[in-house]
């Protein structure tokens, strides 16, 4: 088994420094790709979309819970299907009671949405004894339109046509990502969607609203004036 290398603790400290100064470089260059993300345009969502959730029916208003964003990870579970998807399972595990709280208080819901059926749903989400609320879309265009189920009738993954796909006959394959919604007054708007390998850093309240519109919501960032009330850079998330 390949092992790092074993040197003194200066040569250790000297190449700690090293990477330091490059690792600083890339959380700059974050917080600019952040800024940039907040700064796309949006889509404003005409198409009433019937879901069906723990309190029962569901228009995509509800699942907001009286916030003004909500980011949606799309867990793949095909209605035929015994259980979720394995790689998302192991996503949802890490979503924990206080993550959910430190979105809340930024004004900002996360939720589950797949295609199974409510019962599926229910049953397997007691099994793994997740809180997150989760909505089924079953019978809805909503994986569609969000491109979080692919066909020959859908065949846009990661923003990319797939012609492969568009010219067979496959049967209906679920993705697993995670899309961002803001709303304004009456209105919903799709601001951010991301799949494939810009999941991977999630499981963290900050590395979520970061995909967001909003953002955290905090005095340092940019475009200024998205936070009627920005926050201090307070990762308690207790002011």
């Amino acid at each position: 088994m390949a092992l790092p290398d074993v040197v003194s603790r200066d040569e250790w400290l000297a190449a700690r420094t090293r990477l330091l100064a490059a690792e600083k470089e890339a959380t700059r260059a974050r917080d600019a790709l952040n800024a940039d993300r907040r700064r796309l345009p949006m889509v404003r969502i005409d198409k009433e979309y019937q879901l069906t959730g723990p309190a029962g029916p569901a228009g995509l208003a509800d699942l907001f819970e009286d916030r003004r964003q909500l980011i949606v990870q799309h867990v793949m579970y095909d209605p035929d299907w015994a259980a979720a998807c394995s790689g998302c399972t192991a996503d949802v595990d890490e979503v924990s009671d206080g993550m959910l709280a430190h979105l809340h208080s930024r004004d900002t819901t996360f939720a589950l949405v797949s295609r199974a059926p409510l019962d599926k749903l229910q049953a397997y989400q007691a099994s793994r004894g997740w809180t997150v609320p989760w909505y089924s879309s079953h019978g809805s265009d909503f994986n569609v339109d969000f491109q979080a189920t692919l066909s020959p009738a859908q065949p846009v993954y990661n923003f990319q046509r797939l012609p492969e796909l568009a010219a067979g006959d496959a049967a209906p394959e679920e993705v697993s990502g995670v899309s961002c919604f803001l709303r304004d007054g009456g209105d919903i708007y799709h601001t951010y969607s991301t799949w494939a390998r810009g999941t991977d850093i999630l499981g963290s309240s900050y590395s979520l609203l970061d995909l967001t519109a909003l953002g955290r919501q905090e005095v340092w960032e940019e475009p200024k004036g998205r936070a009627a009330q920005p926050h201090g850079a307070d990762p308690s998330f207790s002011d």
